[in-house]
């Protein structure tokens, strides 16, 4: 089976860091353009981050900009996203998934967060304040 699965969640304080990893399993993570999804309770689903399969282009939602970074090892068939400074509206579940469509727009490079195709089980992140 085709799997991805995200890691490294975990309770920080205010203005700590995490490591999220997205490993894929039966399936070339390198071919592929994946993002990073967050929902906290009551809230909206949120695109935060995405990379292209090529590694050159990246995407972060502005409400991480500055905190997060999105980077892919191929060789370890892994996508990571690093997390600082965080903040306790930083709390929720994120999932790492494949993400079928991409394109440059004049504010530039984003993802088509509506367009999944492979997801992965999700890893609760908890910042205190």
């Amino acid at each position: 089976d085709v799997q991805l699965q995200a890691s490294g969640g975990g309770t920080v304080q205010f203005g700590g860091s995490l490591r999220l990893s997205c490993e894929a399993s039966n399936l070339r993570l390198g071919e592929y353009t994946v993002g990073w999804f967050r929902q906290a309770p009551g809230k909206e689903r949120e695109g935060v981050s995405c990379i292209s399969g090529s590694g050159v282009d990246r995407y972060h939602a502005d409400s991480v900009k500055g905190r997060f970074a999105i980077s892919r090892d191929d060789a370890r068939n892994t996508v990571y996203l690093q997390m600082s400074d965080l903040k306790p509206e930083d709390t929720a579940v994120y999932w790492c998934a494949t993400i079928r469509r991409d394109e440059y727009t004049r504010s530039g490079y984003i993802c088509d967060w509506t367009d999944v195709g492979t997801r992965g089980l999700g890893t609760q992140v908890t910042v205190s304040s």
